[in-house]
């Protein structure tokens, strides 16, 4: 073989002589793993000293605003950028309209509020969606059979103003509705918000790993159906590059995929496609996997963790949504 890169030309390397030693496997990474990389998902739930454990995400936990405050503290003292809460909403609250959503003294408005007071510097990254509220545990409001579009638009925007108001740094629309980023863009800018940014899930597939979480948020005994309808077909990677490219002209400041494991490849093909930030969620069934095989002792669990972080690095992400996000900045502050 004579191709460029190929032994034909170097004849005489070998490859392992670089992998030997570790300052020598140091110097020759290509990517690198940081705790500025993390953004670390929090459970919220009404209540003072409330500690929750979410059965089917071991050692993830539903906190009270008090407790979730000085979690907080503990993820910023490790250096982690950024953090995004997430409601467990109870029954009575949930409704056909989702009204709860955009209600200004909401749990999640109340938590990001706290959460700004007492850690001014941290970022907090709000969900856009109404599957915490809405009786039917869609991401959407529910017409008949059917998830409506516009009118579902219409209340996503007042639910983004409501935490803008609130304090976030950032919203980040879940729910895959046609036309919301443009929608909310305008929202916040009307509104006086023009600093507060969208970190856009573009491109969200309908996806078997979001189980657990839907434990976490109470909104997976009430969903009627699936979400197919609305999110992303995990057959395609080609509609992907559409959606992120329509979310960026409607005024996306970032985009994400979701999940992240099983879809690398539409990260990188994304990140190559628009060098924008691009982030990845390393979503619940995920970390959940890994978790329960390392309790069975199929896997080293922190190895596995660290290296499926590492993955979405070299697929090209900006960044990473996980829940394991303060074990990997311990372990990346003690290595």
């Amino acid at each position: 073989m004579t191709g460029s890169g190929s032994l034909g030309v170097f004849p005489h390397t070998r490859m392992r002589r670089n992998r030997r030693m570790d300052w020598s496997r140091r110097l020759v990474a290509e990517n690198r793993l940081s705790v500025d990389d993390l953004i670390w998902p929090l459970f919220v739930v009404e209540g003072t000293a409330v500690c929750e454990p979410v059965a089917t995400m071991p050692g993830v936990n539903r906190l009270s605003i008090d407790l979730v405050v000085d979690a907080v503290g503990e993820a910023e003292d490790l250096g982690i950028p950024a953090i995004a809460p997430f409601p467990y909403t109870n029954d009575g609250l949930k409704t056909t309209d989702a009204a709860e959503a955009y209600n200004p003294d909401s749990l999640i408005c109340r938590a990001v509020a706290e959460i700004k007071r007492a850690h001014p510097d941290m970022g907090v990254i709000c969900d856009v969606a109404l599957d915490p509220y809405n009786s039917d545990g869609h991401d959407g409001l529910v017409r008949g059979d059917y998830v409506v579009n516009d009118e579902t638009v219409e209340i996503l925007c007042r639910q983004a103003l409501v935490q803008a108001a609130a304090g976030c740094d950032m919203v980040a629309p879940s729910d895959m509705m046609d036309g919301r980023i443009g929608a909310i863009r305008k929202a916040l800018d009307q509104g006086g918000f023009e600093q507060v940014g969208i970190m856009a899930y573009a491109a969200k597939y309908a996806s078997a790993f979001y189980g657990p979480f839907r434990d976490a948020v109470g909104s997976g005994s009430a969903l009627k159906g699936d979400k197919k309808t609305y999110q992303m077909d995990s057959a395609n990677s080609d509609e992907a590059l559409r959606e992120v490219a329509l979310d960026l002209a409607e005024g996306a400041d970032m985009v994400m995929v979701k999940p992240g494991l099983p879809y690398l490849d539409v990260i990188y093909r994304v990140k190559t496609a628009f060098g924008v930030p691009t982030f990845a969620y390393n979503v619940s069934g995920e970390y959940a996997m890994l978790k329960m095989a390392g309790a069975q002792g199929c896997i080293d669990y922190e190895k596995a963790m660290m290296e499926s972080l590492l993955a979405f690095k070299r697929a090209g992400a900006n960044g990473i949504l996980t829940y394991a996000a303060v074990e990997a900045a311990k372990l990346l502050k003690n290595s």
